[in-house]
């Protein structure tokens, strides 16, 4: 999907079709983990991958989060 190592937020939020300020703000609420070089962030891929997989609406399998069985 992505095959670049990091990301800044601008091409995040283009990615996620959501503003800059969001993406910085799930950075600052610590969902998000970001390096700060400066005062920019960077982005790992591999942890934009967690953020999404965790706010994801099922699991990879494609069960529900509530689903038990």
């Amino acid at each position: 999907m992505l095959s670049k190592p990091f990301m800044t937020t601008q091409e995040i939020a283009k990615l996620l079709k959501v503003r800059e300020s969001t993406v910085r703000s799930w950075i600052h609420g610590q969902d998000l983990r970001a390096v700060k070089l400066g005062r920019e962030f960077r982005i790992a891929v591999k942890d934009l991958e967690v953020f999404l997989n965790a706010h994801a609406t099922c699991l990879p399998d494609g069960h529900d989060d509530g689903e038990t069985g």
